[in-house]
């Protein structure tokens, strides 16, 4: 006997509840046949024009509608909270979870089968794959894609790593104001996210590598008319999944992490992949913790794209995209049998991969960088972990020990930074607190500190920073990251004092503050939190319940699943 959809305990009922859901659908022109017991696919659409990453999505919508009334479907689009990544104050990362739940409850609360993700920005992705995995329908994402190739005086610019090279190069007299506002409007020539291999678009890419997309998802151009047959291609194939019910548990396994892990690796991806996948896998129960990053700490740098390398997304699309990365991790036995929303294995898809330009992306043979994955570092600093990018750093400063100075909070580093008096060399260990999940709140993209203006005159371009916070995908540098506990919450970070010398080590994987156990002891008797910046609404609600970034920075009370169906009505 055929199981009956879930949809029909909404619009399959002849009785007034299910008057009351058809009767109000049908005054948007639905004929009666719409409700025959057909899959209803929610599409859960992050478009916003104050999200310019995802302002492309209303149009993808309508393509992936297409598809799935060519399917035999009944589409229906919802819209939840937009995070835009260049737009929100204090920072998208704060609502990422608000995100997650709007997201679930949307997709439990309403009469749906499955559901198409449209997102893009930093954010959207991964808070949208939180709240749809803790329901468990059928589940197919589909991005934005990426803008096309920045240009500024015949030259190809990227997203953010170029505002951060100009911004220096302004800083140190070798720019003009007048030469860096010109860059603005030729940096962001089209709909899509950053073009750069930011977090949009390692996110797109780890999303491809896991199968919870179409293959070529990740690459193509936002304006690509191939991105618009996809959504197409997806709307079609969500109809299949809910037959098939093939569900996010299905397909997001140990094995599919372990591939975007390694897949995180191999592209140069963002730091933040590593707070998004964690919270991902604690929604859907799945064990994977921070030291499992170390599985990508030896994989080489293939794909030759900023901030990394010099390419753009644009050149990583036509030169094969991740169907030719995933073909390079499959020859050299590193890509785990996991199951995709094609139904098979994700082998398939990187068959028939073929690499069109090689100095794009490398063979393993000859990589950019060699075991250039994100590095896990420990110690009495970071007792739970912190975060290095070693193929964004400078090489010597990876293995380095030196003297701190200490900035307190975000205000104070910015009105200290370009102090001419300031005591710092190239040396010196620049230490933020204040900028984790609750001290700021919401862990924001402030890692990357500027240089200080005086050094930058000097021509230093890269030093060690250390911070509880987060830092840009688009951003590069020898940034430690995510230090856990954060300072805000009695971590080790609070207690550094400006002339305290601290030992960096990618190699061994060690992070250590130079103090004895008897004075670190001393001073936390005399440390107190600061005094909280909200102490009301989602805010307060984030900053009581948030986990610390080596559990993904989710809530507390969101970690896991519900899938049970709503049998409550409303009338």
């Amino acid at each position: 006997m055929t199981k009956k959809r879930r949809s029909q305990h909404w619009y399959g009922k002849l009785d007034k509840d299910g008057f009351i859901h058809r009767s109000w659908m049908k005054n948007q022109g639905f004929p009666d046949h719409a409700f025959d017991g057909r899959p209803i696919i929610g599409i859960c659409n992050t478009w916003s024009e104050l999200t310019p990453c995802n302002s492309g999505l209303r149009d993808l919508a309508e393509m992936v509608k297409r598809g799935v009334w060519e399917a035999g479907g009944f589409p229906v689009e919802f819209p939840v909270m937009s995070l835009g990544e260049t737009q929100m104050k204090p920072t998208a990362m704060l609502f990422r979870n608000l995100l997650a739940m709007d997201v679930e409850e949307s997709i439990r609360a309403y009469g749906i089968d499955g559901v198409v993700l449209l997102g893009g920005c930093d954010k959207t992705t991964p808070g949208q794959l939180m709240g749809a995995a803790s329901v468990d329908l059928p589940t197919i994402v589909v991005s934005s894609g990426p803008m096309l190739n920045g240009k500024y005086r015949g030259q190809d610019i990227g997203s953010g790593t170029d505002v951060w090279k100009f911004s220096e190069a302004v800083r140190a007299g070798e720019m003009t104001l007048k030469d860096f506002m010109s860059a603005e409007s030729g940096m962001s020539r089209s709909k899509g996210v950053c073009m750069t291999m930011g977090t949009a678009s390692t996110m797109a890419s780890l999303v491809e590598a896991m199968g919870m997309s179409l293959p070529t998802n990740a690459a193509l151009p936002a304006v690509d008319a191939r991105r618009g047959a996809l959504a197409h291609l997806t709307g079609k194939r969500i109809v299949e999944m809910v037959d098939e019910d093939l569900k996010p548990s299905d397909i997001m396994t140990r094995g599919a992490f372990e591939n975007a892990i390694r897949a995180n690796a191999a592209v140069g991806g963002s730091t933040n992949a590593v707070v998004h996948l964690l919270a991902m896998a604690g929604r859907l129960e799945v064990d994977v913790s921070l030291q499992d990053f170390e599985l990508g700490s030896d994989i080489p740098l293939l794909v030759n794209c900023m901030p990394s390398g010099k390419y753009l997304m644009e050149d990583f699309c036509y030169a094969g995209g991740m169907p030719v990365v995933l073909k390079e991790l499959a020859d050299q036995n590193l890509l785990q049998s996991a199951q995709t929303v094609l139904g098979g294995d994700i082998s398939v898809y990187s068959d028939g991969a073929e690499c069109f330009n090689e100095d794009v992306i490398r063979p393993f043979a000859d990589p950019v960088k060699p075991a250039a994955g994100l590095r896990v570092l420990q110690g009495n600093l970071a007792p739970n972990g912190a975060i290095v990018k070693p193929s964004a750093a400078t090489d010597h400063l990876l293995e380095h020990e030196g003297e701190a100075y200490v900035f307190e909070n975000i205000e104070d580093m910015k009105a200290n930074i370009d102090r001419e008096d300031l005591p710092v060399t190239a040396d010196t260990i620049l230490v933020l607190k204040g900028v984790g999940p609750k001290g700021y709140p919401g862990m924001p993209e402030v890692g990357n500190m500027p240089i200080p203006r005086r050094l930058v005159t000097e021509g230093v371009r890269d030093m060690i920073r250390i911070s509880d916070g987060r830092m840009s995908g688009t951003a590069f540098g020898t940034v430690i990251l995510h230090v856990s506990p954060e300072s805000q919450a009695g971590g080790p970070l609070g207690l550094v004092k400006t002339g305290d010398r601290i030992r960096v080590s990618a190699s061994t994987g060690a992070l250590d503050l130079l103090v004895s156990d008897e004075e670190l002891a001393a001073r936390r008797a005399d440390w107190q939190p600061d005094a909280p910046h909200y102490t009301r609404g989602y805010a307060k609600m984030y900053v009581d319940h948030v986990l610390q970034a080596e559990k993904g920075a989710d809530l507390d009370f969101l970690v896991g699943k519900d899938t049970r169906l709503v049998t409550r009505e409303s009338h």
